[in-house]
């Protein structure tokens, strides 16, 4: 078999330091050349949606990246990905939980009811232009018992996450049903993703699906 000839690409950045969105980007077949976590302030405004929250906390990540971009030559030509994922119940957003009573407060009001999460993605461009997608899933936990809960909550699985829960680790077993994009729920729309670099003429095609 012919060797295929490696596929020449732009530098990639993901600001984030979540070890699961770089992993969804590699299961996408792509690598991240840097990784620049941006620290903002993630307070909601007063009466924002959770869909209007997520797509400004991605681009306000985003813009923080580009700003540390800048300041590093060797990044100077690259793609930029920032990405926030949000668990709401209505319109109340849910907080990426720190403390057992938040996330205690969070599964109580999760069980038993459907739920949806909704996952920006900016993309900044080498010349600074700024794209943006949003992902939406509806999902539903089944109803949880007390001795659940307590038990999700001695795993510490919960701390940081978005609405207390971390999908594709134990509490995959609480989920009933969803409608949408599980990559999204996990952290980083992948259909998304990849849709915007393509648009910007990002070769996103992973070697092997290349491959004669």
């Amino acid at each position: 078999m012919t060797a295929h000839p490696s596929i020449a690409r732009p530098k990639l950045i993901l600001a984030t330091a979540s070890p699961r969105r770089l992993a969804l980007l590699q299961q996408a077949g792509l690598d991240a050349d840097a990784l620049l976590p941006a620290d903002i302030d993630e307070t909601p405004h007063r009466g924002e949606s959770p869909r209007a929250y997520a797509i400004r906390i991605a681009s306000e990540k985003a813009a923080a990246a580009a700003k540390l971009r800048a300041t590093r030559p060797e990044l100077k030509d690259s793609f930029l990905i920032a990405a926030d994922t949000v668990v709401a119940v209505g319109r109340r957003i849910l907080p990426k939980a720190e403390t057992r009573e938040e996330a205690e407060e969070c599964l109580q009001l999760l069980s038993g009811r459907q739920h949806r999460v909704y996952s920006a993605v900016s993309l900044i461009t080498p010349r600074g232009y700024e794209r943006k997608r949003l992902a939406e899933a509806r999902l539903r936990f089944k109803r949880l018992g007390s001795t659940e809960i307590e038990a999700y909550l001695s795993t510490g699985e919960w701390r940081g996450k978005a609405g207390a829960y971390a999908i594709q680790g134990r509490a995959g077993v609480f989920l009933v049903k969803i409608v949408g994009s599980y990559t999204a729920v996990v952290g980083l729309p992948l259909h998304e993703t990849l849709s915007l670099l393509a648009g910007e003429g990002y070769p996103v095609l992973a070697p092997w699906f290349a491959m004669a």
